[in-house]
């Protein structure tokens, strides 16, 4: 180091007018400098404040196995009512340990971002996703960072990986519906994937579509509390409701039967869904569930998701059947029978 670069006065990060450069990647001062003053500023906790290459973390309880789940998020726009893609990725990766039944312990995060992108946007994202990991109560321990060239990335990219503590004897699996069981869903559907195709496209609509996006494990407890016999739990992401459907058909070797008229849809997305020629029952949520569950826990468990205002609208929408072809079926409002089948090819890209 010359002496002129000891003597130096510090410079902070200028997050209003400064971009990302390539040397933000590099490995050297000014990746430093952004990691310690953006990111480890922003989502400081004692495991990330170390800055060692991992995390030493706590084991969890005698018993309990250990759940893990990763996610990519390359949502475009990168902001959108009601989220962000900070928010999002911390959302979508404890929903995937949630609806294992598993407590949300810890998360990584992994950045990609695009030289050129500006601080400010990058400062937000990062806020946003230390805001929403806080709410959750589950921290952000470790992660990397890594720059590429302008016009070789989307702005921001960014990986989560979460761990979460499953309890002894709780098991919860796509392949675990039977017939009779009730299908139960926790509230609207195609809030997320219409608000950000609004966005994306600047549809102008009367009333604002906001996307859902939402962390589920708190309502998942109060699910499990009410209802310990829940056999499977999702979350309807992309593909909407009709994918996960067919996945668990599929995993279970049973048929579902569906109730067009009980399934909730607020009444902007309906409008657009018909307006773009789009069925809501394919649209992504990115803060609702799927639950299926023994006919005998079904009105316990509505009580109970109807308490938490993630779980407002619950409805029972059907039952499992049987039925060797594995179809899911929809009683329509005008009394008659449609194939839900599953998504054919991307209705909406980069949703998620």
């Amino acid at each position: 180091m010359s002496g002129l670069e000891r003597t130096r006065p510090h410079r902070r990060l200028d997050l209003k007018h400064g971009r990302v450069e390539m040397a933000h990647g590099a490995g050297g001062r000014a990746m430093a400098q952004l990691i310690r003053e953006l990111f480890t500023g922003a989502l400081d906790n004692p495991y990330l404040a170390r800055g060692d290459d991992g995390a030493v973390l706590p084991a969890p309880a005698a018993g309990e196995r250990l759940v893990i789940s990763t996610d990519a998020h390359v949502v475009s726009p990168l902001f959108f009512p009601g989220g962000d893609i900070g928010s999002l990725a911390v959302h979508g990766t404890i929903n995937d340990i949630a609806v294992m039944g598993a407590r949300p312990l810890y998360l990584s995060a992994a950045f990609i971002l695009e030289e050129g992108l500006p601080l400010q946007d990058l400062a937000r994202i990062v806020g946003s996703m230390a805001e929403a990991s806080r709410r959750a109560g589950v921290p952000v321990v470790t992660g990397d960072t890594k720059v590429v060239e302008q016009g070789k990335g989307d702005g921001v990219f960014i990986t989560t990986t979460g761990v979460g503590a499953l309890p002894a004897g709780r098991d919860l699996g796509g392949a675990l519906a039977r017939p009779g069981d009730a299908v139960v869903l926790s509230g609207s559907v195609g809030d997320h994937g219409m608000a950000i195709m609004a966005q994306r496209e600047s549809l102008g609509f009367e009333a604002e579509i906001v996307s859902d996006s939402a962390a589920l494990h708190e309502l998942v407890e109060w699910m499990l509390a009410a209802a310990p016999g829940l056999r499977v739990l999702r979350d309807p992401t992309r593909g909407g409701l009709a994918t996960t459907l067919n996945e668990i058909a599929h995993q279970s070797g049973v048929g579902i039967a569906i109730e067009e008229t009980a399934i909730p849809v607020n009444k902007p997305v309906a409008a657009a869904c018909e307006l773009l020629g789009l069925d809501p029952l394919y649209v992504a949520n990115e803060g609702k569930l799927v639950s299926v569950c023994p006919p005998d826990q079904v009105e316990a468990l509505l009580v109970a998701m109807r308490k938490h205002p993630l779980g407002a609208r619950a409805a029972r929408i059907g039952s499992v059947t049987e039925d060797s072809n594995h179809f899911v079926h929809c009683l329509t409002a005008f009394g008659g029978r449609r194939m839900v089948d599953w998504l054919a090819g991307d209705q909406l890209p980069r949703i998620c």
